[in-house]
């Protein structure tokens, strides 16, 4: 049974959260463009930055580089960083890895990796928790696999352990590869609620469907059909507005921004 709601001596805490698909790092115009993607979550002013499809030294499609290490850097956040894959290189080189980065302008007091079950493209889920004046939150950053329904039941009911009972307030966010409805997400439901539908105010400013402007939608970034890139929160989390953003050609995805209000106290 959830608590009640914080009263007036004990005001919810705001939180501005990101999710996003970067493709890493290559948009519409097929270019590599890690500055375009830093201008555009700076522009988001946002709390907690989730990244998916992010490569460190990955290869030529992101000129070889640490994309997670210059975001941070460039936006002054902290990082903990989530990979799903993870191959080492011949010498002293750094590893090839690609994955989950979370940013943070918050103290990030823990993170950790788990991988999830499934073939193909291995998958993973960086989970962490951030400090708030007054209170804490965990976020589980995660991107499912597009192989089938099955696997991606697994690998929820893999991420939906993770966070436990006593971790009051709590978001899963990613891309999910399936709509926020869909059979396989039914251990999620049991514990989350899908914050779009939660959110007092909802909006999308991606320039498309405006005649759908609750839809939600983020994919694929040019003509959006598809709601698969989602956050869930836990009963401790209100959610006062959600909205979908125009990326500027920077991804295939749409980022997804979510005003959070999260219970203090815990």
């Amino acid at each position: 049974m959830s608590k009640p709601a914080p009263g007036p001596d004990q005001p919810p805490i705001p939180v501005r959260l990101v999710t996003f698909n970067t493709h890493h790092g290559v948009g519409a115009d097929a270019r590599h463009d890690l500055p375009r993607l830093a201008k555009l979550l700076a522009a988001v002013d946002a709390d907690v930055i989730c990244l998916q499809e992010v490569d460190r030294y990955f290869g030529p499609r992101s000129e070889d580089v640490d994309q997670a290490l210059l975001l941070s850097r460039a936006l002054d956040m902290q990082l903990a960083w989530g990979p799903a894959i993870d191959e080492e290189r011949p010498g002293d080189q750094p590893p090839r890895q690609y994955g989950n980065a979370l940013l943070s302008r918050l103290p990030i007091l823990i993170s950790d990796v788990h991988r999830l079950p499934g073939s193909g493209e291995p998958r993973s889920a960086l989970r962490t928790m951030v400090e708030l004046d007054g209170g804490a939150l965990w976020v589980t950053a995660t991107h499912l696999t597009t192989r089938s329904a099955d696997e991606r039941r697994a690998q929820v009911e893999a991420l939906a352990a993770l966070h436990t009972d006593s971790m009051e307030t709590g978001v899963l966010v990613g891309d999910f590869n399936t709509a926020p409805d869909a059979p396989e997400l039914d251990a999620l439901r049991q514990r989350f609620t899908d914050a779009w539908r939660l959110a007092r105010a909802r909006d999308d400013q991606s320039g498309w469907r405006f005649w759908q402007s609750d839809a939600g939608h983020t994919h694929p970034a040019r003509s959006p059909h598809r709601r698969i890139d989602q956050v869930w929160v836990s009963p401790g989390v209100a959610v006062a507005g959600a909205h979908v953003l125009d990326a500027g050609g920077a991804s295939d995805h749409l980022p997804v921004v979510v005003d959070l209000e999260v219970r203090s106290g815990v």
